[in-house]
């Protein structure tokens, strides 16, 4: 039996179902070079992106995307220069550590993180005080790695066991990722009055996007929906501030505001925004949004992405693409040169040549988004679609063609790449971003995003487009 995961809509005249090995025996195999079949899931998920849009704006969706632009986006934050200067992606107290019995992966990137892992460690987190790598790595050598990994759960730090792949399966949440395809659609029975796309390469104009994302697989959604036409607005929390260098490598095309859901005036205007919106996109724990009474208006279409998914015993975990690679098993078969590996105690664990979950999962949704509001355009109907990073790494691990022998993955050139004098931390830089992954739509090339991500937190929580052809407005 051929247990491959389709990837979604695979109904839809067949355009999702694509094997993961799209591009094995290519000569830009080179790009995103692993032992897993990465170039493939990138080209499979891009491609989702571009036929949904030809689906709903009524144009021919042309020869496939351009591996070499797919891959330059899939490795966006390795190729994120700011004023020349490359940037670290992950902070000190991100990575692979060694324990008593194998290996953790932790992610301590965002402050909260940080000092949660500190705490767990009985480390000091105090400017005073700053534990450095050498301290957590002897910290975490004294104990087991299921004895970090289940505390770690229970006070929201970010840590988990590095498993095998076979290790993973026979688990509960690796059962549960392997319980479908990457993205899931659900119709729903609330409705709205049917409002149809536009037709030709932008079909999401007079479209209204609500974003509730962070890090990337949900801001790659969203920014794909604005290179579409929509009119996106990112939301954060003032008291959670966003990594700005990563906001500005995933945040183009769309608008950035601040609201406090705490606040009864906050849900008040969260709520007015929602109303007045086509799409809410959220990536926090499921029932993390329901949680404020945020009420979804009918016929919305409502697209989710976590870690783990909706169901398994660890949806309420948190979780970064790093960190479902090290738990499903994909770090310890990158890090081995022969494909195999023993048990986690003995086998140095790797990691892919980009955060391939994060963004096949963001295009993915953004695909089966644009298929679900051209499904409304018809019955008015509202519709869920939930994406899952643990689904994605199930799909990549059972795709076939796998290659040990690889080398190192070579870097995309320069036509890959574009400059933009834009503002970082309160002053102005040369930002070089990459260029979007869709590198044509209806036959028209496509350069570059409408906009260079805005200052994070700049703009005022309002809708400042009308809204389709009803003229309505938030």
């Amino acid at each position: 039996m051929d247990d491959r995961p389709t990837l979604p809509g695979a109904g839809r005249r067949g355009a999702y179902r694509r094997a993961m090995t799209v591009g094995t025996g290519r000569a830009d195999d080179d790009l995103l070079a692993a032992t897993l079949p990465v170039l493939g899931l990138a080209l499979a998920s891009v491609a989702a992106v571009r036929d949904a849009a030809a689906r709903a704006g009524g144009f021919d969706p042309g020869p496939g995307p351009d591996p070499e632009r797919v891959a330059a986006a899939f490795a966006s934050d390795r190729l994120l220069r700011v004023d020349g200067a490359p940037v670290d992606g992950f902070a000190p107290l991100s990575g692979f550590f060694r324990t008593a019995d194998g290996w953790v992966r932790t992610h301590a990137n965002y402050p909260h993180h940080r000092a949660r892992l500190l705490a767990l460690l009985d480390l000091p987190a105090t400017v005073a005080d700053h534990p450095s790598r050498d301290d957590v790595a002897t910290a975490l050598a004294a104990r087991s790695a299921q004895e970090v990994e289940d505390p770690a759960a229970s006070v929201g730090a970010i840590a988990v066991r590095v498993r095998s792949a076979d290790e993973w399966r026979a688990s509960a949440p690796g059962r549960a990722a392997a319980s479908g395809p990457p993205v899931r659609t659900a119709v729903r029975d609330d409705a709205a009055p049917p409002r149809p796309l536009a037709v030709g390469p932008r079909p999401l104009v007079g479209l209204r996007v609500l974003d509730l994302t962070r890090v990337i697989a949900g801001p790659v959604a969203t920014r794909t929906l604005a290179l579409l036409g929509a009119d996106v607005l990112r939301v954060d929390p003032p008291g959670l501030p966003e990594i700005e260098v990563q906001h500005l490598d995933t945040g183009q095309g769309k608008r950035s505001a601040l609201l406090d859901l705490a606040t009864p005036d906050g849900r008040v205007r969260a709520q007015e925004l929602l109303d007045a919106a086509d799409v809410l996109v959220t990536g926090y724990r499921p029932g993390a949004v329901e949680a404020f009474g945020l009420r979804l208006p009918g016929g919305a279409v409502h697209a989710r992405v976590s870690a783990w998914g909706d169901d398994g015993p660890w949806a309420p975990r948190r979780g970064f693409d790093s960190i479902v690679q090290a738990a499903s098993g994909i770090a310890l078969v990158e890090g081995t040169r022969d494909g195999t590996v023993g048990d986690a105690s003995t086998a140095a664990p790797g990691a892919l040549p980009a955060q391939a979950l994060d963004h096949a999962t963001g295009y993915l949704l953004a695909a089966a988004v644009v298929d679900a509001l051209a499904d409304r355009a018809a019955d008015g109907r509202g519709r869920d679609v939930d994406g899952a990073l643990a689904r994605t790494a199930h799909a990549l691990l059972v795709a076939p063609g796998r290659d040990p022998a690889h080398g190192p993955p070579r870097t995309p050139g320069a036509r890959c790449v574009v400059g933009h004098r834009v503002r970082l931390d309160g002053r102005d830089v040369e930002a070089t971003t990459t260029r979007p992954a869709l590198d044509r739509l209806a036959g028209e090339p496509v350069d570059d995003y409408p906009a260079p991500a805005r200052p994070w937190g700049a703009d005022a929580p309002r809708w400042t487009t009308p809204r389709g052809t009803s003229g309505a407005d938030g």
